[in-house]
């Protein structure tokens, strides 16, 4: 007898998972990838950047399935692991500009990391994305991290508080700060 697995509710294909049946896992990826990815690439501003940590977040996910809590939403708790992985992300990035300009290679190391727009991003509405995209992921983490949550993957106000471990009214606060901010930025190119 074959299981149903679309049938199956979040708990029950974390306790599969945990038992070894990876087709329970393959079914917690398919539903969530989509809403975990733009996440991501929200936040590093970057696919190919937010593929690559997509994936390590779903393996730490598989990895820390044991501590997952049926009575909360497997959303939520992939979010919160997404977002630590790309706080990782930050840091390392931020290690990896200040030894680039350690060891002198500083205008080099510019030249490779200048993005330019693809040939085939030249339409006006990609560049608008991108430009849009772009002064999101330079938000300072903490107005980053709510925006993201709360307006693009659309989580409610107590659930993007409570992946961030903060209150309702700080959501609320750094949404509005960050909406400002991105204004701001992209008001004045």
């Amino acid at each position: 007898m074959s299981l149903d697995w679309t049938e199956l509710s979040e708990a029950e294909l974390a306790t599969l998972s945990i038992a070894g049946r990876q087709a329970a896992f393959a079914e917690i990826m398919r539903r969530h990838r989509q809403s975990i990815f733009r996440l991501i690439r929200a936040y590093v501003g970057d696919a190919d950047e937010a593929l690559d940590l997509l994936q390590e977040a779903f393996v730490a996910a598989h990895q820390a399935m044991t501590r997952y809590d049926g009575d909360r939403s497997m959303r939520a708790w992939l979010s919160t692991i997404a977002i630590n992985k790309c706080r990782d992300w930050g840091r390392k990035q931020t290690v990896r500009r200040f030894l680039s300009f350690a060891i002198s290679i500083g205008a080099e190391a510019e030249a490779i990391a200048d993005e330019q727009v693809p040939a085939d991003d030249a339409v006006g509405d990609r560049q608008e994305l991108d430009r849009v995209t772009k002064a999101i992921a330079d938000l300072p983490a903490a107005l980053k991290e709510s925006l993201v949550l709360r307006t693009i993957e659309g989580l409610s106000q107590a659930e993007t508080a409570a992946i961030l471990s903060i209150s309702e009214k700080a959501v609320e606060a750094r949404v509005y700060r960050a909406r400002a901010k991105l204004l701001e930025r992209l008001g004045s190119r």
